[in-house]
């Protein structure tokens, strides 16, 4: 398994990946990624100045991605973490993980001292591995995402 850089031929397959992870967890609907435009360009997305996004391979297959954008709204020196999905054979490896570290350790890079996401209850075994990490649940909504779907917000100091 590597982890690299996402590059332009991504776009596709980590598109493909998002939409079936959003439908096996029956959340594939509006005010998600799913219907979210910038899920079919996701390389374009993550060319902004502050932004990144690390996508795990495995025999020339894209398992997932993680990243870091710079979502319009979030407080000064704030981050957000951004479209964490695995195809279901590479949940449960660390890739996860791995691919969640990479970002954090990048937004500290950056120089950010917080890291914002935004997630739902569907998607429990995720929010465990968020809570291991230091993510703290918050009352409401950072920033400005468009995702009005995600219900469950968290944040962690860097």
């Amino acid at each position: 398994m590597n982890i690299r850089p996402i590059q332009k031929p991504d776009n596709l397959p980590l598109a493909k990946v998002i939409r079936e992870v959003l439908t096996e967890h029956g959340v594939n609907k509006p005010g998600t990624v799913f219907t979210d435009p910038t899920t079919d360009a996701l390389y374009e997305l993550f060319q902004k100045k502050n932004a990144c996004y690390f996508v795990a391979i495995e025999n020339e297959i894209i398992l997932g991605g993680a990243g870091i954008y710079p979502t319009k709204g979030l407080p000064e020196g704030c981050v957000e973490l951004v479209k964490i999905y695995l195809q279901s054979a590479a949940r449960h490896r660390g890739i996860g993980k791995q691919l969640m570290l990479l970002s954090i350790n990048k937004a500290k890079e950056l120089g950010f001292s917080s890291i914002y996401l935004e997630t739902m209850p569907e998607l429990s075994s995720a929010i465990g591995l968020y809570e291991s990490l230091g993510f703290k649940r918050l009352e409401n909504a950072l920033g400005d995402s468009g995702h009005f779907a995600c219900d469950l917000w968290m944040l962690k100091e860097i």
